[in-house]
């Protein structure tokens, strides 16, 4: 006899926690099957029919206001459903509110916000909190309700917020129906006592209910499951090309423990700015390898910007157009790699052969299904996926000192043989002498810094976006336009700034029509070869510049000893989960969470967050899903993330381009590495004019949120530039 698994429906407002919390129901009932819509989707008319199909609906959080239709879609008439269709239901946040209002609560706002911050949670000790002990839960809210002495509404749970905002309710049932809601959100990763244990409380409540009411789940057609979708986890296989040939990595071992990267790159042709260049720099710890592409006329150079029907191809001076014919770019790049296979590549070398290049911020936006602005062409002639496949590499392991020449090219022994032989007789000798000097920088760039007013206008816009329930953290940025003499090569800038502000994920890529230049201390994303890739991301909020007398004690007392500090990397946890549960299913951890790290120049505050697909499972670009999934960068943007990207499309005046969006590899094997486009700046080719005057632009920004001080935040933006601006010879921006 085959035994029906339990259905849920859960109804996402468009929240960045919406995985976390289908995964804690997953946890809290055993082998259910969740099925997740948009809560405008369906019209309740629509819905009505399905609701027989399922043992409990679950409400979870979202951006906006209860009160407000285009924010709760049909929630509200969930609540008023005839007898016939009742079903128990379980809200979160905005499920709570607007359970609570549509029976005459008054919705409010807090005096003071909470997002991010940790509350010590009192409760009745029955219901939803039978054998519950303490509760210390994660708020994310703005907004609150105050219930009616007598109404059909009776509180389960509170906070005290003391002077601030008084008794706040978080949990409460309805007296007749099957309807319960916690304002607090169980499924964040450090609320403790109120998450597993309350929704498991539900659903024995919402058995309950059933028995005595007698309410059998019904069978629903095929149709109606079509409708509704794949329930959650849905594991898509990966789709393989049988007939792919398999190649193999030949690789040629140095032992050289005397190199430099910026002796290497110039042996391999870095100086050489009317040609592409690529490299991927572990110029500080932790980093690790850097990856220098041996790239010629005939490299594959592939680009595209959002709105094409199609990719453009660079090879030999030829350019042809592609069609997408109906698929996305994300498609397209995947099909290309599945059709290059490779074997006997060394495990310990990240790197055989791939893609490398850009993925530009607007190209996480349009992902969003949030539109982009419609002048951007004119003003953002970046495209918004810059790669080269690469075919021939040089990794140099920075701890070892082994150097590993890789190529995939068939026979391409002779490349092999010469680019050996030239480097190991250059390492070879005592007296190295084909490293340039850097020439000394003079104090002479324009920089346009942004509209001081301006940006601290929108920091207070941002705020009461914070306030009205919009939005727990904004990323609010904005880029600041260099012109400088072009007299120094951008080869020269890029070991400047890497001398200046070692970052262990560096970058100096040089794709026509774009020269960028990065010292980024962020690694977005890795993820290993298959089977069995392992996703990491390892999102920082919080950093301490290293001065005399700053000890490490007193960064941890600066960053893990701050609420604003933490809850800032506390919202972008989540928010990961968020976006790893979507992709791998059940199995996310959080590895560490708030830890100072130091490195070379700061101290920051990393959590470090990892999942992994099922072990049955035979996706192997599981981590190209995730990228796709994932962007923009979360700690780029804020969260909820869709929401908080509208907000920021109207809050910053240009586009970000490649600034915000991601810069890294893609192995011909399966693994990636991918760094948060930061502590960078970039220019298009044509940005020249006539008098030799270069244009470079350089983002910077901050976290905003309730705590934000305006001023302080302006502050930190133009600190954040010192990183980049010393490349240019100015370290104390002017206008």
């Amino acid at each position: 006899m085959t035994i029906e698994k339990s259905k849920l429906l859960f109804i996402d407002s468009y929240d960045s926690f919406t995985y976390n919390l289908a995964s804690l129901c997953r946890l809290a009932i055993p082998d259910c099957s969740i099925y997740i819509i948009k809560n405008d989707s369906f019209t309740i008319d629509q819905l009505r029919p399905l609701l027989k199909g399922f043992s409990a609906v679950i409400v979870g959080p979202g951006p906006g206001s209860p009160d407000n239709d285009k924010d709760i879609g049909l929630i509200r008439d969930l609540w008023n459903l005839p007898d016939e269709d009742v079903l128990p239901v379980f809200g979160v946040c905005l499920g709570l509110q607007s359970l609570a209002i549509s029976f005459g609560a008054r919705l409010k706002r807090l005096q003071v916000v909470k997002h991010g911050q940790v509350s010590r949670i009192s409760h009745v000790g029955e219901d939803l909190f039978r054998g519950v002990q303490d509760v210390h839960a994660v708020r994310y809210h703005s907004l609150h309700v105050d219930l009616l002495p007598d109404g059909d509404i009776e509180p389960l749970a509170w906070a005290d917020d003391g002077t601030e905002n008084g008794v706040v309710l978080m949990a409460a049932r309805h007296k007749f129906r099957p309807f319960w809601a916690v304002q607090y959100h169980p499924e964040s990763v450090v609320t403790e006592g109120g998450g597993l244990s309350v929704v498991q409380n539900f659903w024995h409540l919402a058995s309950q209910w059933s028995k005595r009411y007698s309410r059998v789940v019904q069978p629903l057609d095929n149709s109606a499951w079509q409708t509704l979708g794949h329930p959650w986890p849905h594991i898509e296989p990966c789709n393989t090309l049988t007939s792919t040939p398999v190649v193999p990595v030949v690789t040629v071992i140095l032992d050289v423990p005397n190199a430099t990267i910026p002796e290497l790159c110039e042996l391999l042709g870095a100086c050489d700015e009317d040609k592409p260049f690529a490299l991927l720099d572990s110029a500080a710890k932790p980093g690790r390898f850097s990856i220098i592409a041996s790239l010629s006329s005939s490299s594959l150079q592939i680009t595209h910007s959002v709105g094409d029907a199609f990719v453009t191809l660079k090879r030999d001076k030829r350019v042809m157009h592609e069609m997408l014919s109906g698929m996305d770019v994300w498609t397209w790049l995947a099909n290309l790699m599945r059709s290059k296979k490779v074997r006997g590549g060394i495990p310990e070398v990240p790197f055989w052969g791939g893609l490398i290049g850009i993925l530009s911020y607007e190209l996480g936006v349009h992902s969003l299904s949030v539109p982009l602005r419609a002048d951007r062409r004119a003003n953002n002639k970046h495209y918004d996926a810059n790669l080269v496949f690469v075919e021939r590499s040089v990794v140099f392991d920075n701890f070892t000192g082994k150097l590993y020449i890789q190529s995939i090219s068939p026979n391409d022994s002779i490349w092999l043989n010469e680019t050996s032989a030239k480097l190991m007789s250059f390492f070879n000798d005592s007296q190295p002498t084909a490293h340039r000097t850097t020439r000394e920088l003079t104090s002479n760039a324009l920089v346009q810094l942004p509209d001081k007013s301006r940006y601290i206008n929108r920091i207070i816009d941002a705020q009461e976006s914070l306030r009205a329930g919009d939005s727990y953290e904004l990323c609010l940025t904005a880029n600041t336009h260099l012109k400088v003499p072009s007299g120094m090569s951008t080869w020269e800038r890029y070991q400047t700034l890497r001398r200046t502000n070692p970052a262990p994920y560096s970058g100096y890529i040089r794709l026509q029509p774009t020269t960028f230049l990065s010292s980024s201390p962020e690694r977005f994303l890795s993820y290993s070869r298959p089977p069995e890739s392992l996703c990491q991301l390892r999102p920082i909020k919080g950093t301490v510049k290293k001065r005399p007398g700053i000890t490490r004690a007193d960064a941890e007392q600066a960053l893990r000893g701050s609420c604003k500090e933490v809850a800032e990397n506390l919202m972008i946890v989540d928010l990961i989960r968020h976006d790893l549960h979507a992709v791998v299913g059940l199995d996310v951890q959080v590895k560490q969470f708030c830890k100072v790290e130091e490195y070379e120049t700061v101290w920051q505050m990393v959590s470090v967050i990892e999942g992994r697909l099922p072990c049955h499972s035979s996706n192997g670009e599981v981590g190209w899903e995730v990228l796709k999934h994932s962007l923009p960068p979360g700690s780029m943007t804020g969260a909820p993330k869709k929401r908080s990207v509208e907000i920021l499309q109207d809050l910053e005046d240009e586009d970000r381009g490649i600034y915000s969006g991601v810069f890294g590899y893609w192995c011909i094997g399966g693994g990636g590495d991918w760094s948060v486009i930061i502590r960078s700046c970039f220019k298009h080719e044509q940005d020249t004019s006539a008098d030799g005057q270069e244009r470079w632009v350089i983002g910077a920004g901050g976290a905003i949120t309730a705590l934000s001080d305006p001023e302080a935040e302006w502050d930190e933006m133009t600190v954040k530039l010192q990183s980049v601006l010393g490349a240019f010879g100015a370290a104390k921006p002017r206008c």
